[in-house]
C-alpha cells in the first residue's frame, strides 16, 4: 500500500532512539499518521516541524498498518513564524485542535483548505482574525456550523451582535432582551469580513468557537481542549487593545 499526497505536518512524537510518529493533515486522505525512521536526525529533522507543508509518500505492507512516511519540505512555515510570539501559539493551537477533533484517515479537504489560508496568513498583520475564521471553518467542517447570516429570532440580518450557546445561530442586538447575558457577543468581524481586530474582539470570537469545539466536537470523544489553545485564548484576553 503506498500513496503521495501534498501534508501540514500536525504533530510528532518520539519514537525509539532516533524515529518520530508523524500526523499530517494531508490534501486527499485526512489526518494520517506514519512512523519517520532517522526523523529525529539532523537531515531530515527540519522537515518534520509543525506547520511545514510537505510532498509526503506513505507506503505500509497492509491498509491498517501504521506504516512509513518520506517527505519533501515544500514551505518551512515554522521558521518563518519562529520570532514571531503570537502567530507561533496560534499555530501551535490550530495543529493541536486538528489532531484532537479530526477523526484520522477520513478525508476532509475543508479543513486542509482551511489550514492552508490559516499558514498563508500567519507572517501577516491580519493573522488574528483569520485564526478566528479558521475555528468557525473547522467548525462547519465537523457538521456544527455557524449561522450568523441572520437573527433566528426576526430573521433581520441587520444588527448581529449575539450568538446562542444552543443553536448556534445569531440573534440581533434589538431581539436579544432580557436574555442578552446568556448569549455569546458575536465580535464585527466575524460578519463582515475585516481584516482587523482588537485582541477582545479576538477574545470573544474565540469564547465563541471554544464553547461549541468544546460541545460538539471534543466532549463525545471525551477530550478536552488542548492547553495550546487555550494559551492562546487567555493571552487574547490579557492583551491590550492595539498589542499583537
Amino acid at each position: 500500500m503506498d500513496w503521495q499526497d501534498h501534508g501540514i505536518v500536525i504533530a510528532r512524537f518520539k519514537h525509539g532512539e532516533s524515529s518520530l510518529v508523524t500526523k499530517l493533515l494531508t490534501e486527499t486522505h485526512g489526518l494520517h499518521a506514519g512512523l519517520v525512521r532517522g526523523g529525529t536526525g539532523r537531515a531530515v529533522r527540519a522537515v518534520y516541524q509543525i506547520g511545514n507543508r510537505v510532498s509526503a509518500t506513505w507506503q505500509a505492507r497492509l491498509p491498517d498498518h501504521l506504516g512509513n512516511y518520506r517527505a519533501e519540505l515544500v514551505r518551512a512555515h515554522a521558521a518563518e513564524l519562529l520570532e514571531l510570539r503570537w502567530p507561533l501559539a496560534a499555530l501551535g493551537a490550530g495543529a493541536a485542535l486538528v489532531e484532537a477533533t479530526l477523526p484520522e484517515r477520513e478525508p476532509n479537504r475543508a479543513v486542509f483548505d482551511a489550514f492552508v489560508v490559516l499558514l498563508d496568513r500567519l507572517t501577516t498583520p491580519r493573522w488574528s482574525p483569520a485564526y478566528a475564521r479558521f475555528e468557525v471553518a473547522l467548525i462547519a467542517a465537523l457538521g456544527f456550523g455557524l449561522d450568523l447570516t441572520c437573527c433566528a429570532v426576526t430573521g433581520e440580518t441587520g444588527d448581529l451582535a449575539f450568538v446562542s450557546p444552543r443553536t448556534g445561530r445569531a440573534v440581533s442586538r434589538g431581539a436579544a432582551g432580557e436574555y442578552e447575558n446568556r448569549l455569546f457577543a458575536l465580535p464585527p468581524f466575524l460578519i463582515d469580513g475585516g481584516e482587523s481586530a482588537d485582541p477582545s474582539d479576538v477574545a470573544a470570537a474565540l469564547r465563541l468557537t471554544g464553547h461549541f469545539l468544546a460541545r460538539q466536537a471534543l466532549a463525545p470523544a471525551e477530550r478536552r481542549m488542548p492547553s495550546a489553545r487555550t494559551r492562546l485564548y487567555e493571552a487574547m484576553v490579557r492583551l491590550p487593545a492595539g498589542n499583537l
